[in-house]
């Protein structure tokens, strides 16, 4: 398949495409919001000559947020257009930047080349930054006619997705060689970037910059407040977060067995998807747990069981709250999620075994003894009683994942001195 027979592809499948944002509505009723956006049709007055960042969605946003604050630093003089393609992401973004009037947000349009084309005419950035694997053959291309150079930051390509690229060779190779620089998380990645053929001199090793995530000492000193204030300081509180869809049930099974031998034991629950979050606390109370939802403004009592995480930018927080993290979207075959924020923090880390988003960072964990895998609800909630019984080993582990985050520590440094370069020469 080559980019012509791509965007043919493409335009033929809008209705498909539409089909999906209605039905996506039902449950987030947001995907019906600003789909002109998602044509490069009504877009804000944007602000031209900056620096345009892409992450998809939540995920990235998070992890692109120690880049965007450096970038806004370093070039006080540019204006930075984040996109994204989600509405969590999208909240996310807003609530991260507000008050920032250097940072515009719209949805990133679809990869046709004449909304891609509308979308570039109307920002003009002297530089685009794409977030870990965002690869749109369109937006590079006409990026590359207009001689704006694309960075990929913080790049993640797993062997399953090398092989899946390798198939569409004759779209994937001229895409990866119309790219002037990808940072790449480890060596592995770079090969399959280069085999697929992104120009050798253009990869480079810079790390993940998720290591390079800081914590506010204030955050800390509020969540000791909040237990306090909850006169739950010494109640045992773990805390299950990005749980996707069949990952709930295993959880509460975890916490009724847990719950046998501590009975004043406490759940943080964190669907990854607010259009999910009625739903768990549905299920929560069908259960027969006590629940309180964190939207609510209630205070957490001697009673509830459950503490339902229905925010959207308090998760740090709420790990903060918790003395052990498991961390979802790995008991079900769909990747895994960010391991390091827990670990950042000195917590105990758990997850179920489907870790192939996050292979590398997982290993230096379980490496280090900071990171304990289940597979189900019995051994989740053994490993939970485990940490809860023996202080010292959760302690210790704590200490071994934040012993790893500063090890690797360095790639956010790297990552701007790449994209510095690409800005002076632009």
């Amino acid at each position: 398949m080559n980019r012509p027979l791509y965007t043919f592809l493409f335009h033929l499948g809008l209705p498909l495409v539409a089909l999906r944002l209605y039905l996506r509505s039902r449950k987030a009723p947001a995907y019906a919001r600003r789909i002109g956006e998602r044509f490069a049709l009504g877009l804000p007055v944007l602000q031209t000559g900056g620096i345009w960042v892409h992450a998809v969605s939540v995920g990235e946003s998070i992890a692109a947020a120690p880049m965007i604050k450096a970038l806004l630093v370093r070039y006080p003089d540019l204006p930075i257009t984040v996109t994204c393609m989600t509405p969590t992401g999208s909240e996310r973004i807003k609530a991260m930047f507000a008050g920032e009037s250097r940072i515009q947000h719209c949805y990133l349009p679809y990869d046709l080349p004449w909304a891609a084309s509308r979308f570039l005419d109307r920002t003009k950035p002297r530089l685009a930054v794409i977030m870990e694997t965002e690869l749109w053959p369109n937006h590079i291309h006409q990026c590359a006619l207009r001689g704006i150079p694309v960075a990929l930051a913080n790049a993640r390509l797993s062997e399953r997705s090398a092989r899946g690229y390798a198939r569409f060779a004759g779209l994937t190779r001229p895409m990866l060689e119309e790219m002037s620089f990808i940072a790449v998380q480890t060596e592995a990645e770079a090969e399959r970037f280069r085999s697929l053929g992104a120009r050798p001199e253009c990869v480079e090793v810079t790390g993940s910059i998720k290591f390079d995530l800081t914590i506010d000492p204030q955050l800390l000193q509020r969540a000791v407040d909040l237990r306090e204030q909850w006169q739950a300081s010494g109640r045992p509180v773990w805390i299950a977060a990005s749980t996707h869809e069949g990952e709930d049930e295993v959880v509460l099974a975890a916490h009724r067995q847990l719950l046998a031998s501590h009975p004043d034991a406490l759940l943080i629950l964190v669907p990854r998807h607010p259009e999910r979050f009625n739903g768990v606390f549905d299920l929560c109370q069908q259960q027969g747990f006590t629940t309180v939802r964190r939207s609510s403004g209630q205070a957490v009592g001697a009673q509830d069981q459950v503490l339902l995480g229905d925010t959207m930018g308090e998760l740090l927080f709420l790990y903060a709250l918790a003395d052990s993290a498991f961390v979802g979207g790995s008991l079900v075959a769909n990747g895994g999620h960010n391991l390091l924020e827990p670990a950042a923090l000195s917590k105990p880390v758990l997850s179920g075994p489907h870790l192939f988003n996050f292979l590398e960072i997982a290993a230096l964990l379980r490496e280090a003894g900071a990171l304990q895998e289940v597979e189900d609800a019995a051994s989740l909630a053994v490993a939970v009683q485990r940490l809860i019984e023996l202080p010292r080993d959760a302690q210790r582990m704590g200490a071994a994942g934040l012993a790893v985050m500063r090890a690797n520590q360095g790639a956010l440094r790297r990552l701007l001195d790449g994209l510095g370069q690409l800005i002076d020469r632009a």
